[in-house]
Order: C-alpha cells, then sequence, then structure tokens
C-alpha cells in the first residue's frame, strides 16, 4: 500500500514538473507547505534531475519551490491566526494535520521562537506544521514571511542539487532522506548554537 502512494506521487510530480516545469514546482510545493503529503523529497530532486537534463535552471527551481512553500506556508498560517488552535486541533484532519504533529510544531516554536520558523525549514515533519502555532502565537507577519521564505532556500537548493548530482538514480533521495534530515538539523543547531555564543560574549 505504501509502496503504490510512493509510486503515485512520484507520477503525480514528475508529470506535473515535467508538463509546466517551473509552476509545477512551485505549485506542488504549495502542497508540501500547506500540509498536503507530497513530500518536496520528490519534488525537488525530481527538479534537479531537469536541471541535469539541460531542461531548467538550478536557481530557477530552488527559487519556485522557496516561493511555493512560502505561499504553502501562508495558508497554514492563515488557518492558525484566524482560527486558532481549537480549530486547528477540530477540522486540522481534514487538511491532513494530525494532533500530535501540532503539539511538536507548539513544543518546537515555544522553545526556539520566531527564530524557529527560520530553523524549522530544514527540519523533518516540524517544517511543514510550525506555520500553525506561528499563526496562532500571532507571530508578525511580514517577520514569518521572511524567514520562511529564507529558511526555504537552503532546503530547496540542496534537493535540487542533490537532484541534479544524481541525475537518474535522483529517487534514491527519497529512500536516504532521513540522513539528509539528520545533517541539516545538526548544520543549522550549530548555526543557532554560534548565534547564542556571540550573542552572550560580544
Amino acid at each position: 500500500m505504501v509502496a503504490q502512494i510512493i509510486d503515485w506521487l512520484v507520477l503525480l510530480v514528475t508529470s506535473t514538473v515535467s508538463q509546466v516545469g517551473y509552476f509545477g514546482v512551485f505549485l506542488l510545493m504549495i502542497f508540501e507547505s500547506a500540509c498536503i503529503p507530497i513530500p518536496s523529497e520528490i519534488i525537488m530532486p525530481f527538479s534537479g534531475f531537469l536541471v541535469a537534463s539541460g531542461k531548467l535552471t538550478l536557481w530557477g527551481v530552488t527559487l519556485a519551490g522557496a516561493l511555493g512553500n512560502l505561499v504553502g506556508a501562508i495558508i497554514t498560517y492563515a488557518i492558525g491566526f484566524y482560527g486558532g488552535r481549537p480549530f486547528v486541533l477540530k477540522y486540522g484532519k481534514y487538511f491532513f494535520i494530525k494532533e500530535k504533529e501540532v503539539h511538536h510544531a507548539e513544543k518546537f516554536f515555544a522553545k526556539w521562537g520566531d527564530f524557529s520558523v527560520f530553523i524549522s525549514r530544514n527540519l523533518p515533519v516540524i517544517r511543514t506544521f510550525i506555520s500553525l502555532p506561528a499563526g496562532v502565537a500571532e507571530m508578525p507577519f511580514w517577520k514569518f514571511a521572511f524567514f520562511s521564505f529564507v529558511g526555504s532556500l537552503p532546503w530547496c537548493f540542496a534537493l535540487a542539487y542533490l537532484g541534479n548530482i544524481l541525475g537518474d538514480n535522483w529517487l534514491l533521495i527519497k529512500e536516504y532522506g532521513h540522513y539528509l534530515d539528520i545533517v541539516a538539523g545538526i548544520a543549522i543547531a550549530g548555526l543557532v548554537i554560534k548565534i547564542v555564543w556571540d550573542y552572550y560574549h560580544d
């Protein structure tokens, strides 16, 4: 069953991006960031494969992916902002949002504050759902939009770049994507530690 779903997702992504190019990347990444389970680990690597084929450019697909992430994040932010936590918990299931995922995102947001929006765009699971607690907490919209977009850039670039390098073997990223999550998480954690260290030892 799981294999069939993955096959369907791969077919959806490859056909969409192949037919409409950058707009396809943009559209699919909106869905991914709006909590609809179309993994960026399929969207961006295949886009990178098309870069290797000369049909798209690396920076073009990176920008399209990050902009799509931003739009999807704004949609999810609005659900949290206007509906509040009770609305999210009650109706989230209709948007593929599980209660435990909301709790994880809330804990992460509470710990890291505004900067969590930037950090989370490069972390597994949380990157999709962090917009909800940001909206519930009424984080200033311009800060949310800025950190969401900037935070999405390295993730989109890394996946597309790997897809570009792997070429026909781009689907390996989906199979071993959790290792990329770990590496990204360590890198971001190191950046946060450095920022905090510099702040208190300036």
